[in-house]
């Protein structure tokens, strides 16, 4: 097994990596990394109806979107995320409790009981530590998960709290637990380098492991894969399934009713109501909105353009 440890922090390119060592190499991987502050959805979510975009777009968090299903996922620098990519021969080889069965036992050193949970997560007295996905290519699969270390709790919550009831589509659904960090429990460890460190040595022991350093062009060829898929827009926003958008507001005592119609994340109608605007303002931005994207800076945009007081309260009323 080839034990790797990825150098940067940008969750792009971490992203990218898994999907590149997945794809790319024959060898069994065991493989950590972190990155900035990043709230990560799986590959068939609706990425706007997972996040808390006031809170996300005021703290600059980032959205990313993984290449495994499930639900959605917050990193930082407080968090710790593992993966497995293993050569399988059939069906019966893939399991979550197969692959969180090493981290259970790395944890056991630590003093820290964990245990699998019904919905692919780990938990320590009954708080989630971990959330697990898994991939499958060909005769590979990528397992990853993250291990809360000592994430901010806060912001993580901030981050994917959700109105519900806005968005209308068939996407995958995250369902929130109450979650917990590692750190107060671990004994003998006191600093996240520590943790990753430890669970490096550990899967080193294992017959026929060895440590990786990524080459030149291997560097060269995730940074491609970053840099062309997993940081556009296409991928994060416009991969998501077609939805419906419903908001009712009231700003500055006004009502503003928005509904959206959007496929691959581009508005395809829109309809406005109440008396924030006059009929002719609606009119002509509604016709505006058709085509755009339903994104933040597109949105301000198409408000500025049309309606001179653009607040946050405005542009928020569209999601």
């Amino acid at each position: 097994m080839l034990c790797i440890q990825l150098k940067s922090k940008d969750p792009f390119y971490c992203l990218a990596a898994e999907e590149y060592l997945l794809k790319n190499f024959t060898d069994d991987i065991f493989l950590l990394w972190q990155s900035t502050n990043t709230v990560v959805v799986g590959k068939h979510q609706n990425a706007m109806a997972e996040i808390n975009h006031r809170y996300v777009y005021n703290n600059n968090i980032c959205i990313s979107r993984r290449i495994s299903g499930g639900g959605t996922v917050y990193h930082d620098e407080g968090n710790l995320n593992f993966g497995y990519i293993l050569n399988v021969s059939g069906p019966s080889e893939i399991s979550f409790p197969r692959f969180m069965k090493p981290v259970i036992e790395a944890l056991g050193r630590l003093n820290v009981k964990a245990e699998t949970s019904g919905r692919n997560d780990l938990l320590v007295d009954g708080k989630k530590v971990s959330g697990n996905a898994e991939h499958i290519y060909k005769n590979r699969v990528l397992h990853h998960g993250t291990l809360l270390f000592n994430s901010n709790l806060e912001t993580l919550g901030n981050s994917i709290k959700v109105t519900p009831g806005k968005y209308f589509d068939k996407a995958v659904q995250s369902k929130r637990s109450t979650v917990a960090n590692l750190f107060p429990g671990l004994k003998g460890i006191n600093t996240l380098d520590e943790f990753g460190s430890f669970l490096l040595d550990f899967h080193l022991e294992m017959p026929g492991s060895s440590v990786y350093e990524l080459t030149e062009d291997d560097i060269l060829t995730i940074e491609k894969l970053a840099e062309e898929k997993f940081s556009t827009w296409d991928w994060n926003f416009g991969y998501s399934p077609k939805y419906v958008f419903k908001n009712e507001s009231i700003i500055n005592g006004k009502q503003l009713q928005v509904e959206l119609q959007v496929e691959k994340g581009v508005i395809q109608k829109a309809e406005l109501q109440g008396n924030y605007f006059s009929g002719k303002q609606a009119a002509i931005l509604q016709d505006a909105l058709i085509g755009e994207r339903h994104f933040y800076a597109d949105i301000r945009q198409n408000l500025k353009q049309f309606y001179i007081e653009t607040t946050d309260d405005l542009v928020f009323a569209f999601f």
